[in-house]
């Protein structure tokens, strides 16, 4: 024998009611179905009542519609006949007696609890009716006949023995289908209609499985089972194959709205199978839930959280070793019919938090400041605390016990995502670890954990791109061409949630198509700042983001501390921040090492050149950097490698700015800053406190040709070509080349234009490439040398892409 239970979507609709028609049509074995009111009936029967209470004649306009609702409803799912008009019959009766308590209740202006159980229980009461009448062979039995309650602490309260005795006598004999109104139910001595609380459908099933020993308890409702989070908040949720009876009641406990929390326990105790299944979907599998489930896969089965939680916090040193203040402090709250769902307490026992719904926070401070009153007024005790606005989360799963770290893993995780523990619980079972956070984090706190437990099926990184021209686009470019290996290979999911140019920024979720990027941000695109971005990203409060800064803008730079501050990591090509002012940097530096999160500029040096990685190395395994001598302008080193008889240096510079290899104005690469702040990057990434003003200067292009306008600088540059002509000559007859080198020792910085023979390793440096001696006391007498493409939108790309991997391997 089979108890199905249908909720109120299941039976809300015609095609959903002609579903469980079909669904329990097709089962050859005795079935008893309990059903729910019509989906959103309650509701509306709830609304109508306090209309009618406060003598809102409106309230009429309301039980119409619950009037038409039901009648259209046996008019489209019966057919004409007897068994209609029969049918019709009885719902207008029972809708006859609901209007006449709604009048009664517009003209006393009164409601009852005792009135509103009565008025709520007519939505199973006529839902059932229908349903009886639709699926052939159906008898239909009155749940408050045999489900029976006791009033405790103002609340009904099942009286399970009783309860089990009277369905054991209702179905002594079975009939093929047996049709019962879920959640309804009656007081054992006075008789009056109570109820089982919302959801209690489930809970009636329950009951009338456990009690006949049914073979299975089937919950037929609109989600294809239970979920490993909650679909609206996480997209990449999926359904949990099986779940123990222990794991399925904690993920209900703590907010999962799939099963009502009761109807496990008198299944778990008969060890009767529940199976949760999708009336719209019915080919799906659905969740299990048995004894035993399976624990050979993940830690974790699923999160479940509560975002209408209070936390309400006891403190006080008069607490400490003072026996029976929790006895007190539980006692007083159960008289008081309030619910605590989690409990966090000090091992020192001075403080004691408990999460209470937000309704039930006020009353709580006033009983237990009642209670404690003597203890307050001596100063033992201070006054009740209630902080509000939080959010409730739970990591259910049995196999949490055996691996070892999850505690720790679960807690690193938030905090690199900027997430704050306020409270937190973990029963010696391991089953559950529940912790308190900001509201307004619960959704970047869901994300954070599905992802890192692996209950995603891909790990995701959450992209903000800035600056979309000639590097920035080719980052995009190679991210989009490798998104698919990365998932399939490396379960990786690189997700462009922002991108921005100097005028427009485009933010999404969901996720950018990198296919057509440029057209999405044109048409849906709001106006660019920095301010804007700031404010969006941050707003987004988005899980694992990291910021790519594509820009040369001094403005995106300053926006990196706030960034970091909220646990936003930061990947800049842009190399002003890392080589701005020494305070600058190392607060940038210190704030990404406080908050767990990366700070990356490799690209500042030597384009996708492994430079600061490798002395990050080198310095982290002990050694000391001793000299550093580079060529790391891939610019200067196009220009002097191009200077020949045929191409005077006018004309080399001009062809570096069109090969993309200099700054739009390259009197930036020609002035050396951009090699002053390389070098500064790579003194301080060395050890080494240097400013850009501490690097001496020896420059090849004389002052007066900075001044003015860029077109001024162009018409004058070709008076410099007969003097470097000249000397070149001299250079290429002593075999020597031009080398504009950076160099770094005992602390000291300096660069220089340098001419450099046949026998040095700067002598055959071809194209825009880049070469970096580095030596320190491990490679004193053979320095490590590295060399490689210094400049180029593609190969800047690939460095600030091999970044952004590096945080995804955290």
């Amino acid at each position: 024998m089979k108890v199905l239970k249908f909720g109120g979507t299941s039976v809300g609709s015609v095609n959903s009611m002609l579903s469980v028609k079909k669904i329990v049509e097709a089962i050859d074995d005795k079935v008893i179905v309990v059903v729910s009111a019509l989906g959103g009936i309650t509701d509306k029967l709830i609304k109508t009542s306090q209309m009618a209470s406060e003598g809102d004649s409106a309230y009429e306009r309301e039980m119409k519609e619950i009037v038409n609702r039901h009648i259209e409803m046996v008019y489209t799912v019966i057919p004409a006949g007897k068994d209609r008009e029969i049918l019709l019959d009885r719902v207008n009766e029972l809708l006859s007696e609901l209007k006449d308590i709604f009048q009664g209740i517009f003209l006393i202006r009164d409601l009852s609890p005792k009135t509103s159980a009565t008025i709520v229980s007519y939505g199973e009461r006529l839902s059932s009716i229908i349903v009886a009448t639709l699926i052939e062979g159906a008898v239909w039995f009155d749940s408050r006949k045999f489900i029976k309650t006791e009033k405790k602490h103002n609340k009904h309260i099942l009286d399970s023995e009783l309860t089990n005795s009277l369905v054991r006598e209702a179905f002594v004999e079975l009939p093929k289908v047996s049709l019962v109104p879920g959640f309804i139910s009656t007081d054992k001595n006075t008789g009056e209609v109570t109820n089982l609380g919302r959801g209690g459908s489930d809970y009636t099933a329950a009951i009338i499985a456990a009690a006949l020993d049914a073979d299975i308890l089937e919950i037929w409702t609109d989600v294809d089972g239970f979920m490993t989070a909650d679909p609206r908040v996480i997209s990449t949720a999926y359904p949990i194959n099986e779940l123990s009876y222990v794991e399925a009641m904690e993920l209900c406990n703590f907010g999962a709205k799939v099963v009502y929390p009761p109807t496990i326990y008198p299944v778990c105790h008969k060890n009767i199978p529940v199976l949760i299944k999708n009336t719209f979907n019915p080919q799906a599998p659905g969740t299990i839930i048995k004894q035993d489930s399976d624990h050979s896969s993940k830690p974790i089965k699923g999160i479940s959280s509560i975002n209408d939680t209070c936390l309400i916090t006891m403190t006080g040193l008069g607490m400490v070793g003072v026996i029976g203040v929790n006895h007190r402090i539980f006692k007083t709250l159960a008289e008081n019919g309030i619910s605590v769902f989690l409990v966090s307490q000090a091992s020192s026992e001075n403080s004691t938090s408990i999460g209470v719904r937000n309704e039930d926070a006020a009353l709580a401070c006033e009983v237990l400041n009642a209670e404690f009153a003597k203890e307050i007024e001596m100063g033992e005790i201070s006054p009740m605390m209630a902080e509000g606005n939080l959010a409730t989360v739970a990591i259910v799963g049995e196999n949490m016990k055996h691996t070892p770290g999850i505690a720790g893993k679960l807690f690193g995780t938030l905090g690199r995502n900027g997430i704050n523990v306020i409270a937190c619980a973990q029963g010696a079972s391991e089953t559950n670890i529940s912790f308190v956070v900001e509201a307004e984090s619960l959704r970047k706190t869901l994300n954070v954990i599905h992802d890192s437990f692996f209950l995603s099926e891909y790990q995701v990184l959450n992209l903000f791109i800035c600056g979309i021209g000639t590097v920035g686009n080719s980052l995009i470019e190679q991210i989009h061409g490798q998104q698919e290996k990365l998932m399939k290979e490396r379960g990786l999911r690189l997700r462009v949630v922002g991108i921005a140019n100097g005028h427009q920024a485009y933010f999404t979720r969901r996720g950018i198509d990198l296919e057509n990027y440029r057209k999405e941000l044109e048409e849906n695109g709001i106006p660019s700042s920095p301010q804007v971005l700031h404010d969006e990203i941050i707003g987004m409060n988005i899980f694992n983001s990291v910021f790519v800064d594509c820009t040369a803008s001094p403005a995106i730079a300053g926006l990196y501390k706030d960034f970091l501050s909220h646990n936003i990591a930061v990947v800049a090509a842009n190399k002003i921040a890392a080589s701005s002012e020494y305070e600058i940097y190392e607060e940038l530096k210190q704030i990404a090492r406080q908050r767990g999160v990366k700070f990356l500029f490799e690209t500042n040096v030597g384009a996708g050149l492994p430079v600061i990685n490798t002395i990050n190395d080198l310095i982290n395994s002990g050694d000391k950097i001793l000299r550093i001598e580079a060529v790391v302008s891939g610019t200067l080193n196009f220009i002097f490698n191009k200077l020949s008889s045929d191409v005077p240096l006018s004309e080399t510079i001009r062809l570096a700015k069109e090969g993309g290899y200099s700054e739009p104005d390259p009197r930036i690469d020609l002035s050396g800053k951009d090699v002053i702040r390389k070098l500064v990057i790579l003194a301080r990434e060395a050890g080494y406190r240097l400013n850009q003003e501490d690097v001496e200067k020896n420059l090849f292009i004389p002052d007066e040709f900075f001044e003015g306008t860029i077109d001024d600088f162009w018409k004058n540059i070709s008076k410099l070509d007969a003097d470097f002509e000249a000397k070149r000559k001299e250079l290429e007859a002593n075999n020597k080349r031009w080398r504009f080198v950076a160099k770094l020792e005992n602390g000291k910085g300096s660069v220089s234009l340098q001419e450099v023979g046949a026998n040095h390793p700067f002598y055959n440096l071809e194209g825009t490439n880049n070469i970096i001696l580095i030596t320190t006391e491990r490679y004193n007498e053979y320095p490590m040398l590295i060399q490689g493409y210094g400049a180029g939108a593609s190969v800047t790309a690939a460095g600030v892409f091999a970044d952004i991997m590096s945080i995804a391997n955290i």
